[in-house]
């Protein structure tokens, strides 16, 4: 329990950092563009998406060596995020910390997805989330720190806690 503990906060403190100024249909195609480059340039095959919480989806590559499978999983992991209105990952911990599942709160494996991948996106000083940045094709928690290195430098923060 106590190192979930430990990854929840680390997690916590990802989402208080990695916040926008704002955040519009224009900054996430640059966005989008930042992370597809990202990605070419550290030879990372990745899907990427990035969807506002109506699920309109405002940027999605999916490179030669990923496929319809990961748009599935991405659909899942967006589900995810949009319910908790916490990073996948967090919500993978949450419910292992309280001894918790998807069918505890009667939510189908079908749908939602307990796994690294996506990432809420927030703007400062605003409550609710705006958007959900998902990636797929990596181990799960490799898709979250793809997620969290992109963002880090995007936004240019220094200092952002890794889980490792």
């Amino acid at each position: 329990m106590y190192m979930n503990e430990q990854k929840l906060k680390i997690l916590q403190e990802q989402e208080n950092i990695l916040q926008f100024e704002k955040f519009d249909n224009d900054e996430a195609y640059k966005l989008g563009m930042f992370m597809t480059n990202y990605a070419q340039e550290h030879n990372i095959v990745i899907a990427i998406s990035i969807r506002l919480t109506n699920g309109l989806i405002i940027f999605q590559h999916a490179p030669q060596g990923t496929g319809l499978m990961n748009q599935k999983w991405i659909e899942r992991k967006f589900n995810t995020v949009l319910n908790w209105q916490k990073s996948s990952l967090y919500c993978l911990y949450m419910l292992e910390h309280m001894g918790e599942n998807l069918k505890f709160h009667a939510l189908s494996e079908k749908d939602f997805a307990l796994c690294g991948g996506g990432f809420p996106i927030r703007v400062k000083n605003c409550s609710n989330i705006v958007g959900v940045i998902l990636s797929s094709n990596l181990h799960h928690i490799a898709d979250h720190e793809f997620i969290v290195n992109c963002l880090k430098d995007y936004l240019k923060n220094s200092y952002v806690p890794c889980l490792n």
